[in-house]
């Protein structure tokens, strides 16, 4: 963060004061974490609001001091940091049209203008300290995607261009369902998890990261159509924030998401859960692997493996290794490695939102695992969904995941989740209630409406 005096050496107040008492590797801190509170910057990634932090420049002024003159050459992106200040229309201006108004904390000018001098007059309000990011640096601004900065989504993997939005205004994001992503009958649900996840992301500064998500699905979602997610921002304190995301098309609710973020702190430890003993990834075989040895099996009936081989087969944009045989499928548990397909940016927010995405892949199947017979047909969606995050994770790592059911009544089937690392952390904790019913004949085929 470069330092530059204006035209004030007095102290600063609130956040200011603190900088100006702070060592070089806290103040970068403590201005990583305001510029993360500033709505224009959320959506960048994380890396690009460190190094603007490292750019930017402090001034400060007196009451009545002007901050931008009309005419003037723009000088880069100012935002407020603690005061107000006043826009005023030029002098020329009819009085009907002079958008006059108030700046306060967080609020910038300097950004978006066609022009290369100030339109307008900025003056000070009161004592007044800016962040300014000079014009040298306004390419930190425009960025590939939400996750990366100088990378394009088809330069990683799949997973995290399903996990890019589009951001259409503050608050509101717009997702896709991939056409080279795994298809289901209606929108996957760990896609909305992890779509409504990153839009909730990308409002809170980079320094807060989910711990708790509690998730409800209430339409089925359209494959076909795009997904708009609105984000309320709940509350912002100095440790924990709250956001509440509805995922809507054609204007109706389909899924809902309250997701708290906490910045990281030190506390008490302690860790009773155990890893199950498995066999290493490494010695397990894949799906593409699986479905291989399938298609070769003697012991499959032919007029099956014929069908199967015909069947179009898209490998998941997660890749799974398998710790049980076919023996134990009637067992209501499952355990099974995972992790992405291919590199991700290294943002903690966007594998949080990985591990969210494939933490529904065949979740609440094993409810139904004890039920299952020979020419059964099932119908299931999930209702709701539930993940505590304990530990920093990497969606990249092989992860463990112990899937158990202990309960299935009245049409719903309960399942719990426990994710381990290779060093036997616990990093997640989950929980979720499906509807899971036998399917109906095709006359009776349901809308995809709960």
């Amino acid at each position: 963060m470069d330092r530059e005096e204006g035209k004030s050496a007095q102290s600063l107040p609130n956040l200011g004061a603190t900088l100006a008492n702070l060592g070089d590797d806290c103040a970068w801190c403590a201005v990583t974490e305001f510029l993360g509170q500033v709505p224009l910057l959320q959506c960048l990634p994380g890396s690009s609001i460190r190094r603007i932090a490292e750019a930017v420049q402090v001034k400060h002024y007196e009451s009545g001091d002007y901050i931008a003159r009309e005419g003037e050459p723009v000088d880069g992106l100012c935002i407020i940091l603690d005061g107000q200040a006043e826009v005023s229309a030029p002098a020329n201006t009819e009085e009907e049209n002079r958008p006059d108004y108030v700046l306060n904390k967080y609020d910038y000018f300097g950004y978006g203008t066609n022009s290369s001098v100030h339109q307008v007059n900025v003056t000070a309000v009161t004592k007044l300290t800016c962040f300014v990011l000079p014009s040298q640096y306004g390419h930190l601004l425009q960025t590939k995607t939400i996750w990366n900065a100088e990378e394009t989504p088809e330069n990683h993997s799949l997973l995290e261009q399903i996990l890019h939005l589009e951001k259409l205004e503050v608050d509101i994001f717009r997702g896709l369902t991939l056409p080279e992503a795994p298809q289901f009958r209606q929108v996957f649900g760990g896609q909305l998890i992890g779509q409504a996840l990153a839009a909730a992301s990308k409002t809170v500064d980079c320094l807060k990261l989910v711990h708790s998500l509690h998730a409800i699905f209430l339409i089925a979602g359209d494959n076909n159509m795009p997904i708009i997610y609105q984000v309320n921002r709940e509350r912002d304190g100095t440790s924990f924030a709250t956001r509440k995301v509805e995922a809507k098309q054609k204007g109706l609710v389909i899924f809902t998401l309250i997701v708290s973020f906490q910045k990281e702190e030190l506390g008490f430890e302690h860790q009773a859960a155990i890893m199950p003993a498995v066999p290493p990834p490494e010695q397990l075989l894949n799906m593409e692997e699986i479905r291989e040895r399938r298609l070769t099996d003697p012991r499959f009936p032919m007029q099956y493996r014929n069908l199967a081989a015909k069947k179009k087969f898209v490998p998941w944009p997660i890749e799974m290794r398998f710790c049980q045989d076919s023996g134990s499928q009637h067992k209501p548990s499952l355990y099974y490695w995972f992790r992405a397909r291919g590199k991700l940016s290294d943002d903690p927010a966007l594998h949080r939102c990985v591990v969210a995405y494939a933490s529904d892949l065949l979740y609440s199947g094993v409810s139904l695992n004890p039920h299952r017979e020979r020419g059964l047909k099932t119908y299931s969606l999930s209702l709701d969904h539930s993940m505590w995050f304990h530990k920093p994770v990497k969606a990249d790592d092989w992860l463990l995941y112990v899937i158990d059911s202990p309960s299935a009544h009245g049409g719903r089937g309960f399942v719990t989740g426990r994710m381990f690392n290779r060093q036997g952390e616990l990093v997640v904790s989950l929980t979720q209630e499906a509807l899971i019913r036998r399917a109906k004949t095709p006359g009776q085929t349901p809308r995809p409406k709960l």
